[in-house]
């Protein structure tokens, strides 16, 4: 997935390599300038006038590299910014086109973890081990073509040297892969369990339980500290190890330079014995020679940037990797003011094998009709509304909208014509006008209101200090639930569906809302194809038409006075519940 990425970077990343190749060669030149500069002081006593000509040109070179560097971390930053803009861009669509279905299944922080950490992760693979990675071979190659033509001695002991610092830091950081994916799967179990004890922390209160759930986010944040812990030992190891030889390969170097300077037979054969050397030159070598070794230590530093993004990365890939619903065949779409027929055929559908939620069902919704769907809990009656809405496809059996097939219909299409209502609609951080405005993004202010008009909405709006101008908080944070449902209602009068999903709108609302609220589903309703999946009775009895539905099979269909007359499921749940006015 990493190297997937490159061609987005590539031209940011060829940039801040050429740069940082630039400042290499000017480094070269500044450390000749210096030993130039200390050459004529020490040992040819030279007054400041005599060396200023010298100096300027070096101040000059360090505020050329300072300006170098500078670009070549912004290139960098560019070329991973690139890289997280797209994966972010992917990685949601990817979650969009998998749908609420799988999200169903998912825990909200850890996806919260890779859509924030986990690509801000990347960054340091794109914007610096990959740089470091090239100026390792460029930087050093480039110091040991000066150095090769003065001191063959030197050059040898570079090359000699260098390659051991990859090695042992290759043998050393492949232990931190293991450990680095460990400590993601740790970040991501505590991330989804702390974003989830936050989302219950009333209920939690409720039970008395939130100082157990303390202690369980104590314990995983322990858990985490040692594994980070770990990941630090061995990352400080690296660079000790990194050091160790960089300085043995310096600290050789200036030991035979030093021999010669002396003029001290050195403790080789005199046959491959180097000539003298005079004091620029090994002093420009030793100048040189840490930063020969510095790419190849910075190289060790970014290497466990590189161990850390894979990590990240196996995360991506594992939500990536999501099965997508098949694309539709062929983009056939329904024509604007055609009546809409909804018909199952036949239609089957399991969340996991060996437990149907539909087992052949068949319904069937009229043009302007409106149908109630009841049933016990996980009789599939959800599932029927997910099927409507897209969000998952059957696996067997047939959806048909005026004769034309779900599947082959473009979705986007298919759901501008519909409007969905569920028990807890959720509003957004924004103005009421925004959350009305979602069902159609281009509608005026003018139609905003006769929308809230309509849900029987304006009365309450209008009593709010700024009108449809009041800032609402996440989740309608400052509106009681009848008012959030009836912002949501005027979401699909301002749509205009021609087929309306609801998921039992009234529930869990004081009589009062309640009784608006109906009296705003009722007008919704006219003129439209309605599905309601009734909970309770008493927002079925004016459907045209009951479904009764019970292991994913329509069992019984009819008015309510038509199924009352029969002794059949549905008679049988009005007994039991409607003395207590209960659900269904």
């Amino acid at each position: 997935m990493l190297d997937d990425q490159k061609p987005l970077a590539s031209r940011w990343l060829r940039l801040s390599v050429g740069l940082g190749l630039g400042n290499g060669v000017l480094l070269i030149l500044q450390a000749w300038l210096l030993a130039q500069i200390i050459d004529t002081v020490v040992f040819g006593d030279a007054s400041l006038d005599q060396v200023a000509p010298w100096l300027w040109p070096l101040l000059v070179l360090f505020a050329v590299r300072a300006g170098i560097a500078w670009a070549s971390e912004q290139s960098a930053f560019r070329a991973a910014a690139q890289v997280k803009i797209s994966l972010r861009d992917r990685l949601y669509r990817h979650i969009q086109a998998a749908g609420p279905a799988w999200m169903a299944g998912q825990r909200s922080g850890a996806i919260a973890e890779d859509l924030t950490r986990g690509i801000e992760a990347v960054e340091a693979y794109y914007a610096r081990y990959l740089p470091a990675m090239s100026l390792t071979a460029l930087i050093p190659l480039a110091i040991l073509i000066v150095v090769l033509p003065l001191d063959w001695l030197s050059a040898l002991i570079m090359l000699v040297t260098a390659p051991l610092i990859p090695v042992f830091m290759i043998l050393i950081g492949s232990s931190v892969e293991r450990l680095n994916q460990q400590l993601w799967k740790e970040l991501a179990r505590m991330g989804a369990h702390f974003l989830d004890v936050i989302q219950g922390m009333t209920t939690l209160k409720l039970f008395n339980a939130s100082r157990r759930e303390a202690e369980v986010i104590a314990r995983i944040s322990e858990d985490y500290r040692a594994s980070t812990m770990r990941v630090l030992r061995v990352a400080f190891l690296t660079s000790a190890v990194l050091e160790l030889f960089s300085t043995l390969g310096i600290a050789i170097i200036a030991v035979f330079i030093g021999f010669r300077l002396y003029q001290l037979d050195l403790p080789i054969p005199d046959l491959i014995a180097p000539p003298e050397i005079s004091f620029v030159t090994g002093f420009f070598i030793l100048l040189l020679a840490p930063e020969f070794y510095a790419p190849l230590r910075n190289l060790g530093t970014h290497y466990h940037g590189r161990m850390e993004a894979i990590a990240a990365a196996e995360r991506l890939v594992a939500v990536m990797d999501t099965e997508l619903p098949a694309p539709p065949k062929q983009l056939a779409s329904l024509s604007a003011d055609s009546p809409l027929h909804i018909r199952f055929e036949d239609v089957s559908f399991s969340y996991e094998p060996g437990r149907p939620a539909l087992a052949g069902a068949q319904l069937e919704i009229k043009p302007g009709e409106r149908v109630a769907l009841v049933g016990p809990s996980g009789a599939g009656k959800t599932t029927v509304a997910n099927l409507l809405l897209g969000f998952i496809r059957p696996e067997a059996g047939r959806i048909s909208i005026d004769g034309e097939d779900l599947n082959a219909l473009a979705i986007d299409d298919w759901r501008r014509r519909l409007a969905w209502l569920p028990q807890q609609p959720r509003l957004f951080q924004g103005t009421i006008a925004d959350n009305i405005r979602l069902g159609l993004p281009d509608a005026s202010l003018a139609e905003v209101r006769q929308a809230a008009e309509r849900a029987q909405a304006a009365e309450f709006i209008d009593r709010l200090p700024r009108g449809y101008e009041t800032t609402v908080g996440e989740r309608g944070a400052g509106l009681s639930g009848g008012q959030i449902q009836r912002v949501a209602l005027a979401r699909a009068f301002l749509r205009d569906a021609r087929f309306v999903i609801l998921d039992e709108a009234t529930a869990s609302l004081d009589p009062a809302s309640e009784a608006l609220v109906q009296r705003a589903l009722d007008q919704l309703a006219e003129g439209r194809s309605m599905l309601v999946i009734a909970h309770r009775l008493s927002t079925v009895r004016n459907a045209d038409r009951i479904l009764v539905i019970d292991g994913g099979r329509i069992v019984e269909a009819g008015s309510h006075a038509e199924l009352i007359e029969r002794d059949g499921p549905y008679r049988q749940m009005v007994r039991l519940l409607e003395p207590g006015g209960a659900h269904v």
